[in-house]
């Protein structure tokens, strides 16, 4: 088919749709419906790789953490809980034997404390007892302020560095950094704020607040508390050497016997890819069903519509028949119809979809946490995917009644009355 033709065929669609605005409308409804579920689905897919990839930014991609909890959280519920905890003394002793890695950090966490703050009092925040080099990792990058140095981690002083979400909700008495708030009853110095780093999956770091761990031992004592050590290993390339020495110093230090199970974890970035796997084979699924579904009915409606086109212009198409066109021509001209028709479903799906994700993503973080990641702007490819699709899926509602057209014998048309 050349150029001429298909500029023909393309004006006989437009001249068709427009004499029929309400039938074309309604049949490239199923097609509205499928391609929405498309691209909705690319743009969920689209946000969680976004989040993952947050969340990889945040963790740091050569950071292991060793703990007594399983983050992907594929192992036995029950069989974890009844590990042993990783005592302050085993943690230590960790950190001061690791030699393949950067730094080794002890972490210890209380939850659900408040702070006040002048007349104000904040509920619900995480206490974590770590080291001055915290602040070296990812997770420490400081905002505003600055991290506890190593005099004020050796003294335990009672300095603390406020999550994000603590330091927003007290800045409507003034910037904290550099006063007092209580915690526990103890007067603690604020000295700095940590970066905004709450994701879809991480939505807890930012309501957290950082304080040495010899103080965290003098507040909350060491007993009935697992601790558990981040690892920098120092480059992605390092990762599997830091591994294979943190798995067998922490072995030789539990005292586990050789064929013993381990009775720790090893987390790193992998559970977050785990998880986000399984929600894109969620969405897949759930997506992939009411797609196809939307698209069975809009192709059932469309082939209908383009079989009423066909018996209204078959004398029409024994007219073209008549004067020369070929079996081919008739073809192309109810493929390229309904093809159009379906590529009319598609604009409105994406115009349709451009306004709900923008209102989606800029209202519902405000009612629902850790929603963020979702992006107020369609990735343009998904325009090229849907443009697409709505082509081929217009291509296949066509064949049937386009063949139908091309086979007509154009004696018996030229007799059919419209």
């Amino acid at each position: 088919m050349n150029l001429s033709e298909l500029t023909e065929n393309l004006k006989i669609a437009f001249d068709s749709m427009k004499s029929n605005k309400m039938r074309a409308l309604l049949a490239s409804l199923g097609v509205v419906i499928g391609i929405s579920f498309v691209i909705l689905m690319g743009w969920v897919l689209s946000g969680l790789d976004g989040a993952l990839e947050d969340t990889i930014n945040i963790i740091g991609q050569d950071m292991l953490y060793v703990d007594k909890w399983d983050w992907a959280g594929g192992r036995n519920w029950k069989k974890m809980r009844q590990r042993k905890n990783i005592t302050y003394q085993q943690a230590f002793e960790f950190c001061d034997k690791m030699k393949s890695a950067e730094l080794a950090i002890p972490n210890v966490r209380d939850f659900g404390d408040k702070i006040k703050y002048k007349n104000e009092e904040y509920q619900g925040i995480s206490i974590i007892g770590t080291r001055y080099e915290h602040s070296l990792t990812p997770a420490g990058a400081i905002l505003t302020g600055r991290h506890f140095s190593p005099f004020e981690d050796d003294i335990g002083a009672n300095v603390i560095v406020l999550g994000y979400t603590p330091y927003q909700a007290m800045l409507k008495a003034g910037n904290p950094v550099g006063k007092y708030i209580k915690l526990d009853g103890r007067r603690f110095l604020v000295i700095g704020v940590v970066k905004k780093q709450g994701t879809m999956l991480m939505d807890f770091v930012d309501n957290q607040c950082f304080i040495p761990i010899r103080t965290f031992e003098n507040l909350f004592g060491k007993s009935g508390r697992t601790v558990s050590i981040a690892i920098k290993a120092g480059g992605v390339d390092r990762l599997d050497e830091v591994r294979a020495e943190a798995e067998g110093l922490m072995r030789q230090i539990r005292n586990l016997k050789p064929g013993q199970e381990n009775d720790f974890s090893i987390n790193e970035t992998k559970a977050f890819e785990s998880t986000v796997a399984t929600l894109r084979l969620s969405v897949w699924g759930v997506g992939i069903g009411m797609t196809i579904l939307s698209f069975i009915v809009g192709i059932i409606g469309i082939m209908n519509i383009m079989f009423v086109s066909v018996t209204e212009r078959t004398k029409e198409i024994g007219i073209r028949k008549a004067v020369g066109a070929k079996k081919r021509t008739i073809w192309m001209q109810f493929i390229v119809e309904s093809a159009v028709l379906c590529l009319l479903g598609a604009v409105i799906a994406f115009i349709g979809c451009s306004v709900l994700v923008y209102l989606v993503a800029t209202f519902l973080p405000k009612f629902v946490p850790g929603t963020s990641f979702l992006s107020p702007v369609l990735p343009y490819e998904l325009l090229l995917i849907a443009s697409l699709v709505s082509i081929f899926v217009g291509m296949m509602a066509g064949l049937i009644p386009a063949v139908r057209a091309a086979n007509l014998d154009p004696v018996e048309a030229l007799r059919r009355e419209n």
